[in-house]
């Protein structure tokens, strides 16, 4: 599979980019890429809701009323979940979230995403580039120039690049990672995926 490279003003270089259909042109698992994005989606829940339960709430243990006779539900203390602030019954506790999931299945998910965005035509490969100041105009100047600028992007670098990131820091609609900062949720959530030259040998590397 070949794509055209294109520079940040949005033309074609010329040059082509050969993607590895080992990694570019699987059959996607979307089982695989289910448990991945589940996974991740977990691992970011805190976990420290609290609250307190009948045994746990300040109060008086005193008998509100007698046990039968009342034609209502038996109320052994103002503690009662029956009560207005009485404990609350089976409530959240706190938890760990995360999940385990094998390292294979997390690489045929990562494949599997970069594979749909392939067929779905929703891959841009991008020659190398550099920003000399760190300016959000000149970042959306790039996503203008690749008519992305109101859709959902990622870009992927093959390397750090602070200006680039604080540039792209302030749009809410566009991200900046580096190729092993790459996860399936990331790929999934996005409707425009923008690999740099240098990436895709770099995914390649990490994938196949």
């Amino acid at each position: 599979m070949e794509i055209k490279v294109l520079n940040i003003k949005g033309k074609d270089t010329g040059r082509r980019a050969k993607l590895n259909p080992l990694v570019f042109a699987i059959e996607p698992n979307n089982h695989a890429v289910y448990l991945d994005v589940k996974q991740h989606l977990a691992n970011k829940r805190q976990g420290t809701h609290k609250s307190k339960e009948r045994s746990e709430i300040i109060g008086s243990t005193r008998k509100i009323k007698k046990q039968k006779g009342t034609g209502t539900a038996r109320a052994g203390s103002i503690k009662n979940p029956l009560f207005r602030g009485g404990g609350r019954v089976f409530g959240p506790k706190p938890r760990d979230y995360s999940q385990k999931i094998n390292k294979k299945v997390k690489r045929i998910a990562r494949k599997s995403a970069l594979s749909i965005k392939a067929k779905q035509k929703e891959i841009i490969v991008l020659e190398d580039f550099d920003l000399s100041v760190a300016k959000t105009s000149s970042y959306l100047s790039i996503l203008k120039a690749l008519k992305i600028e109101s859709k959902k992007s990622l870009i992927v670098l093959g390397e750090p690049n602070k200006n680039v990131y604080l540039s792209s820091r302030n749009l809410k609609n566009s991200e900046v990672v580096i190729n092993s900062e790459l996860n399936t949720y990331k790929i999934m959530n996005t409707v425009s995926l923008v690999l740099s030259e240098s990436s895709i040998s770099n995914l390649e590397n990490i994938l196949s």
